[in-house]
């Protein structure tokens, strides 16, 4: 955490509605994140994590502790896909996944403090992304990644190629840990997310 943390230092920052987007994202995942309320002890200020909680049956109690460490360590809580739950544990915007893009522009309108992110997975999925008004952009997979639902890595260059196709800040998702974060620093990224690397 300590390595990546000193990568993102060095990207620039891009702020969104006065304030600057955090650089660092940490998505928690039932099955490869069991303790995130520790990972999130750990993040540096300013960074931001992404609580998927995946329809589990705590979700709110787990929300809600993420919410309080999050408050008290000056980091910002996003929830994916679930906006009531975002809305109940008092969160500071959503992160969709592609499949719910369309979602975007209605849920501008209804929450417009809300930092909303959106995945998109190739090129033609960012450009109908940033055309949404989502205040991001989460691509991946960047590199080789464990995650179940991965397709092929799109690699720097198709990352890069992503970057300078569209005008919203873009973060990279996708294998991305400490001996691969630094091939990202001149991708033109707003910040890198991770999993796994977050929470050793």
């Amino acid at each position: 955490m300590e390595a990546l943390s000193r990568t993102v230092a060095r990207l620039r920052p891009w702020p969104v509605r006065g304030k600057p987007l955090p650089n660092l994202l940490f998505f928690t995942d039932p099955e490869r994140t069991p303790d995130p309320e520790r990972a999130a002890e750990r993040l540096p200020i300013g960074a931001a994590v992404v609580f998927r909680a995946f329809g589990a049956p705590d979700a709110a109690a787990r929300g809600r502790r993420l919410r309080q460490i999050t408050r008290r360590r000056g980091l910002t809580l996003l929830v994916g896909a679930d906006a009531a739950l975002a809305l109940e544990i008092e969160a500071d915007g959503l992160h969709l996944p592609e499949r719910l893009a369309a979602q975007a522009p209605d849920l501008r309108v209804a929450h417009p403090d809300w930092l909303i992110t959106l995945a998109a997975h190739d090129l033609a999925a960012a450009l109908a992304g940033a055309a949404t008004g989502a205040d991001a952009l989460v691509v991946s997979p960047v590199f080789p990644s464990r995650s179940p639902s991965a397709g092929a890595p799109l690699g720097v260059d198709g990352l890069k190629q992503i970057v300078e196709a569209v005008e919203a800040p873009v973060y990279a998702l996708g294998g991305v840990r400490a001996d691969t974060a630094t091939l990202l620093l001149d991708t033109g990224i707003v910040g890198i997310a991770a999993v796994e690397a977050l929470s050793a």
